[in-house]
């Protein structure tokens, strides 16, 4: 670590190291909600639901959409690991649109045969994506 004031961040995904390097604050959000983490954080393990990921650094802030996955938080090192995590410009803003409004529409369609929880996990991904993105 350079200093107390940051913490080692590392975002790992089936295919990459996403993001290794240092942190003065994440927020992410969690099965349980979201939370903000900063060094010295107490050690927690969560479950990472899809969200924005947002990575503050001494030079600014970095935002990424991920896709669930687990995150670890000890004193000095946040390690997550994400199934699937995507900068702003690896991301197609009019095709997570457009899975938004497909996702939106089979919610209120309130059909019988609708798989509910995958519906809502299409549009929570596609709003993770969006939020990174704007």
């Amino acid at each position: 670590m350079a200093d107390t004031g940051t913490m080692k961040l590392l975002v790992n995904t089936p295919e990459r190291v996403f993001f290794n390097g240092e942190a003065t604050f994440v927020e992410l959000a969690t099965s349980e909600g979201e939370i903000g983490v900063y060094p010295q954080h107490i050690p927690l393990t969560a479950v990472l639901v899809p969200c924005v990921l947002t990575i503050h650094q001494n030079d600014g802030i970095k935002k990424a959409a991920v896709h669930g996955g687990i995150v670890e938080v000890l004193k000095d090192k946040v390690t997550i690991l994400a199934e699937i995590a995507e900068w702003p410009d690896e991301i197609d803003v009019n095709r997570a649109n457009d899975a938004k409004i497909r996702a939106e529409r089979r919610l209120a369609s309130k059909d019988s045969n609708l798989d509910v929880p995958r519906a809502e996990m299409a549009l929570k991904r596609s709003l993770a994506r969006l939020g990174a993105a704007d």
